[in-house]
This record gives C-alpha cells, sequence and structure tokens, in this order.
C-alpha cells in the first residue's frame, strides 16, 4: 500500500507519492488577466495513472496542458507556480520548452494523425526531427517497436505506406499513441483519449493504458467515472468555484476516492448530485 505524504500546498491537499517523477506545487493558470485555474498542488507516482475528475469548465485540460507547456502557446496564456520534473522546473527560464514537450508527450481528445503522411512517416515524424531513424529500415525498427506497444502493429504491419486518416478511429488514436511513445517520454498526458470512440476501441485503449503504466507516469483526464475507477491507481478531483476558476478538491487512491472520499463535494460529484 503506498501511503500519502503531504506535498507544499496553500490548500494543504494531502497528495499520494512514491517516488513522484512529476510534482506541481501551487500552480496557477491564466489566460490574459482571467483566472483558469488557482492553487493547484499535486505529485504525480511513477509507474502509475493518475485520473483527473470533475465537471466540464473545471480547469482540468488547462492543468493537463501546463504539465508540458503546451499551455503558454495560446497566445496570452500563462502560468504561476511550479512543476517539478526530475526535481527541474520545467518553467525555468533557461528550460526549452521543446524539450519538455518531448519529455512529456499528449495524446489528444481526438485523434490527429498527420494528413498527408504515411503511418510509417506519421509514427516517427518526432524522431526524424530529432535527427534519429534517418533511414528506412531505422524508422521501420522504431515504428515496429512502438505500434507493438500501442497493440496495433499487427493490424497495420502490411500498411506503412498508407496515410494514418485511413485508419479506423480507434486506430488512429493508438497510432497517435505510439507517435508519443516514439520519443521515449518520461510522462505521457491523455486528454480524454476514448471520448470519440466506440465501446470496442474505447476497451482496447483503456486495456492499453494500464499496459502502459508498468512503463510510464501517466495522467489522464476522463469524463467517465466507470473508466477513471477502472484505469488509475490515483484519482484527482477538480472543481470551479462560483468565479468559475478551478482548484483541486481532493486526491487520493483510485478505490478511496470512490468508496471513502473525504471531501463531500467529492462525493456529491461521483454519486451524480451533481455535474
Amino acid at each position: 500500500m503506498i501511503s500519502p505524504i503531504p506535498v507544499p500546498t496553500t490548500g494543504q491537499i494531502h497528495v499520494p507519492a512514491r517516488a513522484a517523477r512529476l510534482v506541481v506545487e501551487d500552480l496557477t493558470a491564466l489566460y490574459g488577466n482571467r483566472v483558469a485555474l488557482a492553487g493547484v498542488s499535486i505529485a504525480f507516482p511513477e509507474q502509475s495513472v493518475t485520473a483527473l475528475i470533475g465537471p466540464s469548465g473545471c480547469g482540468k485540460s488547462t492543468f493537463l496542458r501546463c504539465l508540458n507547456r503546451i499551455h503558454e502557446a495560446a497566445g496570452t496564456a500563462t502560468v504561476r507556480g511550479r512543476v517539478l520534473l526530475d526535481g527541474q522546473d520545467i518553467y525555468a527560464p533557461e528550460v526549452n520548452p521543446i524539450v519538455i514537450r518531448r519529455r512529456v508527450g499528449m495524446v489528444f481528445q481526438r485523434a490527429n494523425p498527420f494528413p498527408t503522411m504515411s503511418i510509417l512517416d506519421d509514427v516517427t515524424t518526432g524522431l526524424r526531427y530529432a535527427g534519429r531513424a534517418r533511414t528506412r529500415m531505422e524508422r521501420v525498427e522504431q515504428a515496429e517497436r512502438v505500434l507493438r506497444m500501442a497493440a496495433l502493429w499487427d493490424e497495420v504491419k502490411d500498411k506503412l505506406n498508407q496515410p494514418g486518416i485511413a485508419l479506423s478511429g480507434g486506430q488512429q488514436q493508438r497510432l497517435c499513441i505510439a507517435r508519443a511513445l516514439a520519443v521515449n517520454p518520461d510522462i505521457l498526458l491523455m486528454d480524454e483519449p476514448t471520448s470519440a470512440l466506440d465501446p470496442i476501441a474505447t476497451a482496447q485503449i483503456e486495456e492499453l493504458i494500464t499496459s502502459l503504466a508498468d512503463a510510464y507516469t501517466m495522467v489522464c483526464v476522463s469524463h467517465n467515472m466507470q473508466q477513471a475507477a477502472r484505469i488509475s491507481d490515483f484519482t484527482a478531483f477538480m472543481l470551479a468555484g462560483s468565479d468559475y476558476v478551478g482548484h483541486l478538491v481532493e486526491v487520493g487512491e483510485t478505490d478511496k476516492i470512490f468508496t471513502r472520499p473525504q471531501d463531500q463535494r467529492t462525493e456529491d460529484y461521483i454519486t451524480g448530485r451533481f455535474g
């Protein structure tokens, strides 16, 4: 059993931790002068899945984007506080955001294969930009490695020269997961990766998430309570107040959050009283 340990936070929230690869301290996210998210502190244990749950508009996706510096790409968006990856603040002036985005991979709500690329070129595009996998043989070897990790190789091994957009929705999402894995990230973020998929494809992605947790630290946004309970080791509940500013209400081991939450608001949300 993993014992919760405290991480500095203005809200005195206790967060679960093994050896935490990623630690967030008093994070506030803004769009111009508007505060979208405030005072979030949490640690993400390595080799585990943490589910982010909460109603629409509470800042889950914004928070996820802050973890790999995609948030700041949205024009006037800024961040206060610290996000520590292996003890290094990813927002420190000397840190290159491109390097962070390679180390902290992202899978979006809707699959986004590159429309003009073959499956082979799509899944190895990050490697090629990094100056790796220069020959076709190297690209095929690396593609096979990550497509097997994404449980997709057997379905596409004879179609590597075909466009990724010709695949089914579930296959496209697994292709995007393989693309994120190709550059060997330390952390993998997923923003509602099954929301646009049918039940069979959803089950495949859930099984994949569970298997990848043996090697990766993963953070997954989900609106599906049953899914969050199935795939995650830890669950964090977020909520926005009357000022529309999101904050972290409670975080802990998933079985405890779903059966014995400490905050009444968590219980109300999980049992469907609001949200």
